[in-house]
């Protein structure tokens, strides 16, 4: 697509007309899909959300000379489809962000210490204990462990990652803002 591309009022009513005859309903459908557009994204953890969510609107308005001959179904899965492209070529471009700059006050890494301590204590018993048996190991013997970890549950290894990382992700949530309310 041309960077320089710009959704005009021809292209847009042609874009109403392709979603729905009805303009009344074409409309609604126009914002039900930008509104989901920038959920996918907001959820995908996108800060500019509603800007990739015009993306995809004008990628797909820029074909729609070519969509509207070949495409059948549902005009919104069209668009879900271009937000997968646009949320990869965002992450292709986005530059990484740098590493937490470690603290130097003693006090400080104090605090942190005695919030990790109690955020563990206030997951439920059988999160902390995953989590402290997904983290416990190093190396070779850290993916044994995991695995023996998942046989255990009784799930696949990526359902076990992916649970860690949610107990992880709660756990560093209720770190920093304890630590936040602790420097107020």
């Amino acid at each position: 697509m041309n960077k320089n591309w710009v959704l005009s009022q021809e292209c847009f009513d042609a874009l109403l007309d392709w979603l729905d005859s009805d303009r009344e309903q074409a409309g609604i459908k126009y914002e039900e899909v930008r509104r989901r557009l920038i959920k996918i994204f907001t959820g995908r953890g996108c800060a500019a959300a509603e800007d990739l969510a015009d993306e995809t609107i004008n990628r797909v308005s820029s074909k729609l000379d070519d969509i509207e001959k070949e495409f059948t179904g549902d005009r919104a899965r069209y668009f879900y489809g271009v937000a997968n492209k646009v949320h990869l070529e965002y992450l292709r471009r986005k530059l990484p962000q740098p590493p937490p700059v470690p603290p130097d006050d003693s006090n400080l890494i104090e605090q942190s210490y005695s919030c990790l301590e109690k955020c563990i204590d206030r997951l439920t018993p059988e999160n902390r204990e995953l989590l402290l048996e997904y983290y416990k190991a190093e190396g070779r013997a850290k993916i044994e462990q995991r695995k023996l970890l998942a046989d255990r549950l009784g799930i696949a290894p990526n359902a076990l990652r992916i649970r860690a990382f949610r107990i992880r992700a709660e756990l560093q949530e209720c770190v920093e803002d304890c630590i936040e309310r602790s420097l107020v």
